[in-house]
C-alpha cells in the first residue's frame, strides 16, 4: 500500500486548458508536502482503467484533474472493487469545463481544492450505483432522464465541437422537439409504478449540475439517500418562465414539481433511454438504482 496520491489528468479537459495549468497546480501540492504521482489519459474511458489498475497496485488516494467526467471515470475504476475495503480518498483539481460536484462545497475552484488537498480535509461521500441491463455504473453527482439528458445527448453526438454555441443549439432543438414522456419507476418498493409523463426526472447525490444549476437543493452527499426530483409535463412557455428557478433551487416549489429522498429506485422501462450521468451521456436500459453509503471520502 502506498501513501502517495495518484493524480489522473485529462489533458483535454476544459478545451485543453487543463494541459496548461496542471503542472503549476501539482507543484503547489508537492510544495505543500504531498507526494503526488502522475498518470495522464489519452482518450475517453482511460481514467477508469488507470484508476482500477492503480487501486490493484495499492493506491488509495486519487486526484481527479479535469472536470466532472474525469471524476466519474475514476469512481468507476474504484468501484465495485472498493466496496469491500476502506473507503478510498478522492480529491479534485477542477481544471475542466464542468465541476458541478465541488459547487456543493465552494465556488473558489482550484485555490480551494489545493488548500483542501494540502490539509487533507475530507468527509464521507455516498456512491450511487446503477444496475442496467448490460452492467453496473457508479456516480457521485447526478443521473438525469428527460429534457436535461436530451440536451446533453444532442450536444455530445452532434455539436461536441461547437463549444458554447453547440450547447445553445442543443437547447433550441430540444425545446422545439420538447418530448414529455413517462419513465416508469417505483420508489422504495412502495405504491404503484409511476407512469405519469414528465419533462425530466433526476436522481442526485449532490445539489448542482451544469456548473451552477441547483437541480437538487436538498441533496446531501453523505445522508445515504438518493435525492429524487421530478418535474411534470410543464409546457415550453412555462419552462422558459421558470428557467431561472432551476439555478436557485426554487423549481421544486412549482406545482408540477416534486422531490423526495429514497433508498432505492426500481425502473420499469420498456427499452433503453438516453441518460446523463455526471456530465457523460449513455443509452441504457436502467433497472435498479441504490446507494453505497459513505463508500468514498472526498477532499473538499
Amino acid at each position: 500500500m502506498t501513501s502517495a496520491f495518484l493524480a489522473i489528468v485529462n489533458p483535454a479537459a476544459g478545451g485543453g486548458r487543463c494541459r496548461k495549468l496542471v503542472a503549476p497546480a501539482l507543484d503547489q501540492l508537492r510544495t505543500g508536502g504531498l507526494k503526488v504521482d502522475l498518470a495522464e489519459t489519452r482518450g475517453p474511458g482511460q481514467a477508469t482503467s488507470l484508476a482500477r489498475g492503480a487501486y490493484g497496485r495499492g493506491y488509495r488516494k486519487f486526484i481527479a484533474v479535469g472536470g466532472d467526467g474525469t471524476a466519474y471515470e475514476i469512481v468507476n475504476g474504484l468501484f465495485p472493487e472498493a466496496e469491500s475495503d476502506e473507503p478510498p480518498l478522492l480529491g479534485f483539481l477542477p481544471l475542466g469545463t464542468g465541476n458541478s460536484f465541488l459547487r456543493d462545497f465552494t465556488d473558489q475552484g482550484v485555490r480551494h481544492a489545493i488548500e483542501a488537498l494540502v490539509a487533507q480535509r475530507s468527509q464521507p461521500c455516498d456512491v450511487l450505483r446503477l444496475h442496467h441491463l448490460d452492467g453496473v455504473l457508479h456516480y457521485i453527482n447526478l443521473l438525469a432522464m428527460g429534457f436535461a439528458a436530451d440536451v446533453a445527448t444532442l450536444r455530445a453526438r452532434r455539436f461536441s465541437a461547437w463549444g458554447v454555441i453547440g450547447y445553445q443549439a442543443a437547447i433550441l432543438i430540444s425545446l422545439a422537439r420538447f418530448y414529455r414522456r413517462p419513465f416508469p419507476l417505483r420508489v422504495d418498493g412502495k405504491g404503484e409504478i409511476d407512469r405519469r409523463p414528465c419533462l425530466f426526472v433526476t436522481f442526485s447525490n449532490s445539489k448542482f449540475t451544469g456548473g451552477t444549476m441547483m437541480i437538487a437543493p436538498q441533496a446531501d452527499v453523505h445522508d445515504g439517500l438518493i435525492e429524487y426530483v421530478r418535474w411534470g409535463p410543464i409546457g415550453r412557455i412555462g419552462l422558459l418562465r421558470n428557467l431561472p428557478t432551476l439555478y436557485d433551487g426554487t423549481h421544486i416549489q412549482h406545482p408540477l414539481a416534486e422531490r423526495r429522498s429514497a433508498e432505492r429506485i426500481d425502473f420499469q422501462l420498456d427499452a433503453p433511454v438516453d441518460v446523463m450521468i455526471d456530465g457523460e451521456v449513455f443509452t441504457l436500459h436502467c433497472q435498479v438504482l441504490d446507494v453505497l453509503p459513505s463508500a468514498l471520502r472526498v477532499v473538499v
